[in-house]
């Protein structure tokens, strides 16, 4: 059984002079400040210094971030410019870079080695980022922890008795550790926004279709996009969010968007399906009293959302679908039912129509990322893992339950830290947003993150 609310055994982290965002470092390096040699160096130093213990950085790629820095350096005496010009950042071990091992977290796919890099990284390198190297995932992507037999386990930023969250672990504890400025990770169950909770820092699990997935495949396969998954970006803030969103996007997204000067908001700080830690249940209310003095339109409750219970139904049978499928079948092996699939997507639309009428009332809807922070390391598989939450004995898969909110509708959710429990972990929250209205959540999640942090 896992504990989520025992005092921890390792000292927290010594209190580090904020590093620069990636803006920052794009302007300083625009300016003549400093060089992006200058910036991968400190940031392959930051790496070398801090992730030992952390097991983020499993796939390090220095040398050849050297050689792109130096090239960088003369294009930029040629006048060139980028929205992330010199940016270091590694990103998840899942997403394919030419001459880097893919391997899911498989033993079996260790050997793998990427023939091109995925649309993603091609589009981040067009827009100027360093790439330093990969970050750790549990197999498959498939649990909220990053323990893995080829790179071992990475552990939580902030402590390293707790995990660091999946399967994006890496990707925020490279983020919560100040090693890099910038990530971008895939989420189906919580895989960007969860991780980015438990470590302290910001994650967008975009709308649905957004992001090109092209080389975030299953190692050796040439797979269609999932029904649910999506990449994102993750940060230490928003307008590094968004720029990276824009840098890599497909689709126009609308302009934030909120009624006349002020938010209408529904807080949900329940589940009927999943029980929430009493911590990040007070950190809500606190946030929604905030909103309230800040003259945004709260609600607590609503008739408009769809029957919760009845949308994880549907959510858990598509995910567990979506997740068993790993390349294309093999003979003699049938495809899920189509009558049952098919039922499914209808369910889904449904779902969504629901949530797009209760947009037309509200600006945004703030829930837990999952109910609790944190908790200590657990190797007991997923199917059978259980949770202590508040001293209460809880089955652990209902907590996705609170990922599937926006994920099972295809809606855009901004994870973003507003406090820290007891233990002085972080607590992060969700905002979900309209379809394709991504940039009101990001700005949304911003607005809470200062209501937030103002009050203390």
């Amino acid at each position: 059984m896992t504990e989520t609310m025992t005092h921890h055994t390792a000292p927290l982290p010594a209190r580090r002079e904020r590093e620069k965002s990636a803006l920052e470092t794009a302007a300083a390096i625009r300016s003549g400040a400093t060089t992006v040699l200058a910036e991968t160096e400190a940031a392959i130093a930051r790496i070398e210094a801090r992730d030992g213990a952390l097991n983020a950085v499993i796939v390090r790629d220095f040398d050849n971030a050297r050689q792109a820095a130096a090239a960088l350096d003369a294009r930029i005496r040629s006048c060139f410019d980028a929205p992330l010009l010199g940016v270091p950042m590694t990103i998840k071990e899942s997403y394919d870079i030419a001459g880097l091992p893919t391997t899911y977290g498989f033993a079996e796919h260790a050997g793998f080695i990427a023939q091109e890099d995925a649309v993603v990284v091609k589009r981040l390198k067009a827009a100027g980022a360093i790439f330093l190297g990969k970050t750790n995932v549990p197999p498959a992507l498939s649990d909220l922890q990053s323990n893995n037999p080829v790179y071992g386990r990475t552990n939580n930023a902030v402590n390293p008795d707790r995990v660091a969250g999946g399967s994006s672990g890496g990707s925020a504890v490279a983020l919560g550790a100040d090693m890099v400025p910038l990530e971008f990770g895939s989420d189906i169950g919580g895989s960007i926004r969860v991780p980015a909770a438990f470590n302290g820092v910001w994650g967008h699990k975009p709308t649905w279709g957004v992001i090109p997935t092209e080389g975030h495949y299953f190692p050796g396969t040439d797979s269609a996009r999932s029904v649910l998954s999506v990449l994102g970006p993750m940060a230490r803030d928003a307008d590094d969010l968004e720029t990276a969103l824009d840098v890599v996007a497909d689709h126009p997204l609308a302009p934030a968007n909120r009624h006349g000067h002020s938010w209408r908001v529904l807080i949900l700080t329940s589940h009927p399906m999943a029980k929430v830690q009493g911590s990040i249940v007070a950190a809500l209310e606190s946030l929604g009293e905030a909103f309230s003095a800040d003259g945004a339109t709260v609600d607590r409750t609503s008739d408009l959302l769809p029957d919760l219970e009845r949308q994880h139904a549907g959510y858990w049978q598509m995910l567990n679908i979506a997740m068993s499928r790993r390349g294309p079948l093999s003979e003699g092996q049938q495809p899920p039912a189509l009558e049952t699939w098919l039922h499914l997507h209808d369910e889904q639309a449904r779902i969504q129509r629901q949530w797009r009428r209760l947009f037309e009332t509200y600006d945004a809807v703030i829930a837990p990322a999952v109910g609790m922070t944190a908790f200590g390391h657990d190797d007991t598989p997923l199917a059978t893992r259980r949770l202590s939450i508040d001293g209460e004995d809880t089955q652990f898969f209902h907590q996705f339950a609170f990922p599937g909110l926006a994920t099972f509708p295809m809606l855009p959710a901004t994870s973003v830290p507003i406090g820290k429990d007891a233990d002085g972990l972080p607590i992060g929250v969700q905002v979900i947003a309209d379809l394709y209205a991504d940039r009101t959540a990001i700005a949304a999640a911003a607005a809470a993150h200062d209501l937030a942090w103002s009050a203390r």
